[in-house]
């Protein structure tokens, strides 16, 4: 299974434009077609007993939209939020059956071309040795680099009991 899934990645990786963003000083990307839109840092609603990388909701033009911080999902230290920050709306399956996530980022860099050829699997680098988790990829692109986000299992929320992922968690269980 993770095999057809590296393949497919090979296969798509680098055709089409990219929205490279930062966190701290590392800098992401993710496909443009999954972009929405791009809006200013705004007042968030808190859900109670949300996941804990869940800041909440907003309303984006009558639409409740939840809001993910980034950088808590990644596992990344926290920091005071800068005067770049966003939220960068994005759509969680190329459908469009689900509704929007916004995701908290420190700022937008540009949209850019990534091409295949500039385009490394982790798995290749270090003989296998870097587990990256939701990074299965790495561009190389006008001499930096950029890590490119499997922004599907990124949206996704927490795993069933079978492994398959759900939806993100805007409410938490209560205690049994």
């Amino acid at each position: 299974m993770e095999m057809m899934a590296i393949k497919a990645r090979q296969e798509t990786a680098g055709i089409g434009k990219y929205l490279a963003f930062w966190l701290g000083r590392e800098e992401f990307a993710v496909p443009v077609e999954r972009i929405r839109e791009i809006i200013p840092w705004q007042e968030i609603t808190p859900v109670p007993q949300a996941a804990a990388y869940i800041l909440g909701v907003i309303n984006l033009r009558g639409r409740v939209v939840p809001v993910m911080d980034l950088r808590q999902r990644l596992g990344m230290h926290m920091l005071e939020r800068g005067a770049r920050a966003c939220i960068v709306v994005m759509q969680p399956d190329k459908g469009c059956a689900r509704s929007p996530i916004g995701v908290v980022v420190d700022g937008v860099s540009e949209v850019l071309q990534i091409q295949r050829s500039e385009v490394e699997e982790t798995a290749a680098l270090g003989n296998g040795s870097m587990q990256m988790g939701y990074v299965n990829q790495i561009a190389k692109n006008r001499g930096k680099v950029k890590l490119l986000l499997e922004i599907d299992s990124v949206l996704a929320g927490q795993k069933d009991a079978a492994g398959e992922p759900g939806t993100l968690e805007l409410a938490g269980r209560g205690s049994e």
